[in-house]
């Protein structure tokens, strides 16, 4: 784990970095939820500007290659090959014969499927329903096993998935067999022999270097046939993915990566599959920087659901940790001048390491690699990269050996790896939420979508202080902890003076600390005091007499068309 994540100050509208998904909706029907509309807006119209030449290939009708000169510095036409046929009027244009990368890359295009999903979100801020669905295109490719891989946001809470050929009329029905939300990788598949006919699967190649040719391929918005970009890969490094939950692998290329490219592949000059297309950044100041998830990530996916039956997830190292690059820091620590490593500020109480490891310990190498005073290991020659790339390449359930100085000596522990467990999550895998009502209060736990569904893509700065604090620094103390909040509260008589009570935590029901929202809801249920007491956030309190809190229920919940007091998941 970096370090730890520090609260920033609401940026200008002007100069907001946004991280983008590209999958493109193709839903006709105007949508009222004001966060997806302003996160997945199609871009708007393009603009002569100054950068780096590209070229962009696309088919006609035919499948024949086309060049688009429009994007493309053909300074040199005169040295280009012309023939005339017939009318002297007709002109073919041929590219340079330098320039061969597209040339190799199109046996591979038809593996390249475009993939239609049928999206129903959970509705988040009403938990007991489902939002409106949607339709949005995106792309994918055939591996081997007869599987597709595509992105885990092309998929996500999918009603339907179907897939097409390049160059052909029909669609097939495909199964959804795990989605990697970490990562934002899905794999699917299709039972109809048909569609496997006469395609070869896409061939996986080295990790790329810095200023190697790549070829984005894919189904972008602009039309409906198959698109190909190309750029070169221009920084590798350690990302935070668009979904927030994790950091891993990430190549920086400025090929364009447009809504509808997610799930494409990125090829290189031989023709082999380098990475996938995930998520572009929007900024006024930048161009053209697209984000692919590369082949240790790819290839990690595959693995892990080869060995599962399905996808478990990156391990981490359960610690949050500071750099040690001051020397008056490290002498204090009694570390040698040929010492380096990075110190221990917190552990997780739910990670194995808890069970060994100690704050202000230094961790000086993992796995045999010695760990930088910034936090870096050595990659390739001329890179560095944060030691987290070294977890990340574990599975869950291996063990690592990490060396640690501690009073003095070189302590060597040997770790059982696990995945994080956040006390409020990234996601919730698919799962719809969970809720519990009583007397017209809404309790909820609270997740990254739930944060989002009620204060927009701006939840890192409008969401309340509390919330804030417990999202971007507290630690879970047991694997089931959650932080159950009353999420509003639906007016009735019994409820009068309780309306303004507005995503506030809930400490404590009775007197007995509140768990996860299970635990509350199984002890309001089973409560048989005079009175029902909620302790609140900001020395808040609730009370309600027992028995006409129950009896009020059912009569709330039939107002208001909601089938059940609780959701599934809470009455086992």
């Amino acid at each position: 784990m970096p370090e730890a994540r520090k609260r920033r100050h609401k940026p200008k509208p002007a100069e907001t970095e946004t991280l983008t998904m590209d999958y493109q909706y193709t839903n006709p029907t105007p949508r009222n939820d004001a966060a997806v509309a302003e996160t997945h807006h199609k871009p708007s119209s393009p603009r002569l500007t100054r950068g780096r030449a590209r070229r962009t290939l696309t088919e006609d009708e035919n499948n024949n290659i086309n060049v688009d000169s429009s994007n493309s510095n053909f300074g040199h036409l005169a040295s280009a090959e012309r023939s005339r046929h017939g009318d002297a009027n007709e002109i073919t244009v041929l590219p340079p014969r330098s320039d061969s990368v597209a040339v190799k890359v199109v046996p591979s295009m038809d593996a390249v499927v475009k993939v239609f999903c049928v999206h129903t979100e959970p509705n988040f801020s009403l938990p007991w329903q489902r939002k409106r669905q949607f339709s949005s295109s995106s792309s994918g490719f055939i591996v081997g096993g007869r599987r597709v891989l595509t992105n885990a946001h092309s998929v996500e809470h999918h009603t339907q998935v179907k897939l097409k050929k390049r160059g052909s009329d029909r669609k097939y029905l495909a199964t959804v067999l795990s989605i990697g939300i970490e990562c934002d990788i899905a794999i699917l598949t299709v039972n109809d022999d048909e569609f496997w006919e006469g395609v070869s699967p896409v061939e996986f190649g080295d990790l790329p270097a810095l200023q190697d040719a790549v070829t984005v391929v894919g189904y972008p918005i602009g039309g409906d046939t198959i698109s190909v970009t190309s750029g070169v890969v221009s920084r590798m490094e350690i990302l935070s993915y668009c979904q927030q939950s994790t950091e891993l692998l990430g190549l920086q290329i400025d090929a364009a990566i447009n809504f509808g490219n997610s799930g494409g592949p990125a090829f290189n000059d031989k023709g082999k599959c380098v990475g996938i297309a995930f998520q572009s950044l929007k900024h006024e100041d930048v161009e053209n920087i697209g984000y692919v998830i590369p082949t240790p990530v790819i290839m990690h996916f595959i693995q892990d659901y080869v060995r599962n039956g399905d996808y478990t997830g990156f391990p981490i190292l359960g610690v949050e940790w500071q750099k040690m690059e001051n020397p008056d820091l490290r002498l204090s620590m009694g570390m040698r001048c040929d010492q380096k490593g990075v110190r221990i500020r917190r552990i997780e109480p739910t990670a194995p390491e808890s069970q060994v490891l100690k704050p202000s310990d230094i961790i000086i190498s993992f796995d045999g690699i010695d760990i930088a005073n910034d936090g870096t290991v050595p990659f390739r020659h001329g890179e560095r990269i944060s030691f987290s790339y070294l977890v990340s390449q574990k599975y869950t359930g291996d063990t690592a050996i990490v060396k640690v100085f501690r009073n003095l000596e070189v302590i060597e522990f040997n770790i059982k790896l696990a995945t994080h467990k956040r006390l409020i999550p990234a996601h919730i895998n698919g799962r719809p939420p969970s809720y519990y009502i009583m007397a017209g209060f809404v309790f909820t736990a609270v997740t990254v979508p739930y944060l989002h569904s009620e204060y927009g893509k701006d939840y890192e700065f409008d969401a309340p202080a509390k919330l804030l604090d417990k999202f971007l620094h507290a630690m879970a103390q047991s694997v089931d902890e959650q932080v159950v909040v009353i999420s509003q509260v639906l007016v009735a008589e019994i409820n009068i003076g309780y309306e303004k009570i507005v995503n506030t935590q809930v400490l404590a029901f009775n007197g007995k600390p509140v768990r996860n929202l299970k635990s509350l809801a199984d002890m309001v249920e089973s409560c048989e005091d005079e009175y029902l007491k909620f302790d609140l956030e900001y020395q808040q309190i609730v009370v309600l007499q027992t028995k006409t809190a129950k009896a009020a229920t059912s009569d709330i919940l039939s107002t208001h068309c909601i089938p059940s007091a609780m959701s599934d998941d809470l009455k086992t």
